[in-house]
C-alpha cells in the first residue's frame, strides 16, 4: 500500500510541476537580407512553446523559385519577403494558403494587394537615387528634380545603376524609368542616360561601396541607385557620431519606386495554426517597431512608431513610381531583355 501512495505522490508531482513539452519547430523561408532582435523572437518563441527556424534562401527571386520547386514537399511553413515585382508569380502558383490576420485592421489599404489574402504586407520600402551632399555643395551644383534631369550634360558621368537583371535595386530603378516614361519611351530614356555616362555595375554593393563617393568618400560617382532609408544607415552605423546624414535622397514624383514585402503561409504546412501567429506575430506592434534598425525598411502598421533616425534623415517621396504587379510579371522579362539589348551591347 505504502508504495502505491509514493507511486501516487510522484505522479501527482508531476502533473503540479508542470511538465513542458518540448517545443515544436516553426520554418520561415525568407531571403539573406532578413534580420530581427533575438531578443523579439525568441519572446514568441516562449510565448508558444517553439524553435523558430529561418531558412535563408538568396534574393526575393531566388526564395521564390525555391519555394515554387519544393512545394509537393515544402520545406518551410512560412515565405516571408517576397515583394512587389514578384508577387504576382507566387499567387500564379499557388503556393500560399489563404488567412485573413486580425491585424490587418492596422494596415492601411493600399499595401494590401493581394485581395484574396493569401499573401499579407509586412513592410514597405523605396529604391531612390542617394547623392552625396558634400560633393553638390562643394561643386555648387544643383540637385536633379526628375528623371529627365540626370539626362542633362551638367550631371554626365555622375550617376551608378545597377543591372537590372542582376540585381533587386537595380530592377526596382528600371521599373521607377517605365512609370515615368512609359513602356514606348523607357528605352529611348536610357540611350539618353547612356549618352550622359551612366555607369553600369552588378551589384548594389559594387555601386555603393566601390563607385559612391558618399560612402566611401572614394567612389567617382556622387550619385547611385540605393535606398531611401540609406542615409540613416550612414548616420546609425558611422564610426563617429554624426549631427547629420552625409548623403540624402532624391525623392521628386516618380523618382523612387516602391517595393512591399509580403508574408504567407505555404500550402501544405502542417503547422497551421503556429503559423498564423508568426503572421499575426510580424504584423505586431512590437515586430513591426523592430523592422526599421534591422532590415532598414518601413513597418505597414500604424500602430508601430519609428525611430528617431527614420525621422529625421529618411526622405519620403509623396508620389513614389508604382505599377501594376500584374503588369511586372507580363512584362519583366521583356523589359529586361530590351534594356539589356541598349545598354550592354
Amino acid at each position: 500500500m505504502k508504495d502505491w501512495k509514493i507511486i501516487i505522490i510522484f505522479l501527482l508531482m508531476g502533473l503540479i510541476g508542470g511538465c513542458v513539452p518540448e517545443p515544436a519547430a516553426l520554418t520561415v523561408m525568407t531571403h539573406d537580407s532578413f534580420a530581427a532582435s533575438e531578443a523579439v523572437i525568441a519572446e514568441f518563441e516562449s510565448a508558444n512553446n517553439v524553435k523558430v527556424n529561418f531558412l535563408l534562401s538568396g534574393d526575393a527571386g531566388s526564395l521564390l523559385n525555391k519555394a515554387i520547386l519544393s512545394r509537393n514537399a515544402p520545406v518551410a511553413d512560412l515565405l516571408y519577403g517576397v515583394d512587389t515585382t514578384f508577387l504576382s508569380r507566387a499567387l500564379e502558383e499557388n503556393i500560399f494558403e489563404t488567412y485573413v490576420s486580425p491585424l490587418l485592421d492596422q494596415v492601411p489599404h493600399e499595401f494590401k494587394l493581394d485581395a484574396g489574402f493569401n499573401a499579407l504586407p509586412v513592410d514597405y520600402g523605396d529604391v531612390c537615387i542617394n547623392y552625396d551632399k558634400e560633393y553638390f555643395n562643394e561643386k555648387s551644383l544643383r540637385l536633379p528634380r526628375t528623371l529627365d534631369d540626370l539626362t542633362e550634360h551638367e550631371y554626365q558621368g555622375l550617376l551608378v545603376v545597377e543591372n537590372p537583371a542582376t540585381s533587386s535595386p537595380g530592377l526596382a530603378f528600371l521599373l521607377a524609368t517605365i512609370a515615368e516614361f512609359g513602356s514606348n519611351g523607357y528605352l529611348d530614356y536610357w540611350q539618353r542616360l547612356k549618352g550622359n555616362g551612366v555607369v553600369i555595375v552588378n551589384d548594389w554593393e559594387t555601386a555603393y561601396y566601390v563607385n559612391f563617393s558618399g560612402s566611401s568618400g572614394q567612389g567617382p560617382q556622387p550619385m547611385v541607385v540605393s535606398y531611401g532609408t540609406s542615409p540613416a544607415a550612414e548616420v546609425i552605423f558611422a564610426e563617429s557620431e554624426l549631427v547629420d546624414a552625409p548623403t540624402a535622397s532624391l525623392v521628386g514624383d516618380n523618382m523612387c519606386f516602391r517595393q512591399i514585402e509580403f508574408v504567407g503561409i505555404l500550402r501544405g504546412t502542417k503547422n497551421r495554426t503556429l503559423a498564423e501567429k508568426f503572421v499575426d506575430f510580424m504584423l505586431s506592434q512590437q515586430f513591426q517597431e523592430d523592422i526599421p534598425l534591422n532590415m532598414f525598411v518601413f513597418p505597414v502598421s500604424q500602430s508601430a512608431d519609428l525611430p528617431v533616425e527614420f525621422e529625421k534623415f529618411v526622405q519620403i517621396p509623396e508620389m513614389p513610381a508604382q505599377l501594376s504587379m500584374d503588369e511586372i510579371a507580363e512584362n519583366r522579362e521583356n523589359w529586361i531583355a530590351s534594356w539589356r539589348e541598349v545598354m550592354l551591347q
